[in-house]
C-alpha cells in the first residue's frame, strides 16, 4: 500500500544565535568570546528596542519540527529533521530536499514569512546549499515560490489572520492556540532556547518544537474553518483523529501524553446557547439568526493597526 501523498508541511523552527558570527561582524576589535558576544549584543537590543532578541541574521536552526499533511488535512507524520544529531547543515539540507522530495507541497508556518523561511534561506546560503525550485526568480511574479502572496508555496497563518500585516497580532501563536483549548507555551519559550542548547538539551529543544508545530497544525484547522475551506464538522473530525493519533505515540514520544494533558475542550458557545435555553423561550443557538440588537462597544483600548 503506497503511503498518502503529502499537500502540506506544517513546520516550525528553533534557532539559537552564532556568538562567533557576532563577534567578528559586529565588534570585530573586541575579542570577544562566543558567549561574550551574544551578551553584548542582547544587552545592546535591550537598551535600543526593548527586546534581545537577535535578528534571525546572525541565527542558526537546531531544531526543524515537520507535521505531514494529507490532501484531506489528516495528519500522517509528525518528524524532527536529523535527529538525534540535529545538525544545522544536515537539518537545512533535510529541510528543503523534503519539501523536493514530496513534490513540492505548501510550506505552512506562524510568521513564517518574516523569520522561520528567510532563516532557512540563508542557512542554505551560509552551507552552500541549492534550492533552484524556490529562488524560481524568472518565472511570472506571482508564480514565484517567494512571492509574499503566493499562499499556495507559503500558507503563513499570520499573514491570513493580519490581512498581510494589516494588523498587528498581540501574544502571537500562544495566543491562537488558546482561543482554540491548545496549550500554547508548556513552561519553555523561545528566549529560552540559547540557554538549553548550551547546556546540551537538544531534546527538550526539539520536544518543545513538536509542541508548537502541533499547535500550528490546529491553528491551521481553524484558519481553514474560517475560511470555509472545512466544516466545523469536519474540523472537530481531524481533532479526534489527531487525538487519537497523538496517544498512540505517546509511549514512544511523552511528550505527546504531556501536550494531551495540556489541552483542554474548546468550548463550544453555540452548543451552550442550547444548553441555556428553556423552552418556549427565543434564544437561538444559530449564529446566522438575524437580531436588532447593535454590537456592543469595543472595550480594546489597543489601536488595531501597527
Amino acid at each position: 500500500m503506497s503511503s498518502p501523498a503529502v499537500r502540506y508541511l506544517v513546520f516550525d523552527i528553533e534557532s539559537i544565535a552564532d556568538g562567533d558570527l557576532i563577534a567578528k561582524v559586529r565588534y570585530p576589535n573586541e575579542n570577544y568570546s562566543a558567549k561574550k558576544a551574544i551578551e553584548v549584543y542582547c544587552a545592546e537590543r535591550m537598551e535600543q528596542y526593548g527586546t534581545e532578541f537577535i535578528p534571525y541574521t546572525f541565527h542558526i536552526p537546531v531544531s526543524v519540527a515537520v507535521v505531514k499533511i494529507g490532501e484531506d488535512l489528516d495528519l500522517i507524520d509528525i518528524v524532527t529533521l536529523d535527529s538525534p544529531e540535529y545538525r544545522p547543515h544536515v537539518i537545512t539540507k533535510h529541510f528543503w530536499d523534503g519539501w523536493k522530495a514530496y513534490k513540492k507541497p505548501t510550506l505552512v508556518s506562524f510568521n513564517g514569512r518574516t523569520f522561520d523561511i528567510p532563516l532557512m534561506e540563508l542557512s542554505a546560503f551560509r552551507f552552500g546549499i541549492s534550492i533552484p525550485e524556490w529562488f524560481n526568480i524568472h518565472e511570472r511574479t506571482y508564480d514565484q515560490k517567494r512571492n509574499r502572496y503566493n499562499q499556495g508555496s507559503h500558507f503563513d497563518l499570520q499573514e491570513v489572520i493580519t490581512n498581510f500585516g494589516t494588523t498587528r497580532l498581540s501574544g502571537g501563536l500562544n495566543l491562537m492556540a488558546n482561543l482554540i483549548g491548545r496549550p500554547g507555551k508548556m513552561g519553555v519559550a523561545g528566549h529560552m532556547v540559547q540557554n538549553m542548547y548550551d547546556n546540551g538539551k537538544l531534546e527538550a529543544i526539539n520536544n518543545y518544537c513538536r509542541c508548537d508545530v502541533l499547535d500550528t497544525y490546529f491553528v491551521l484547522l481553524r484558519t481553514k474553518l474560517l475560511t470555509g475551506e472545512i466544516s466545523f464538522e469536519r474540523e472537530q473530525e481531524l481533532i479526534a483523529n489527531t487525538v487519537a493519533w497523538l496517544e498512540s505515540k505517546s509511549e514512544e514520544f511523552p511528550v505527546y501524553a504531556e501536550y494531551l494533558k495540556e489541552c483542554r475542550d474548546w468550548n463550544n458557545p453555540w452548543i451552550e446557547a442550547e444548553e441555556a435555553s428553556e423552552p418556549g423561550t427565543e434564544t437561538s443557538a444559530d449564529p446566522t439568526t438575524e437580531t436588532n440588537d447593535d454590537p456592543p462597544a469595543s472595550s480594546d483600548a489597543e489601536s488595531p493597526t501597527p
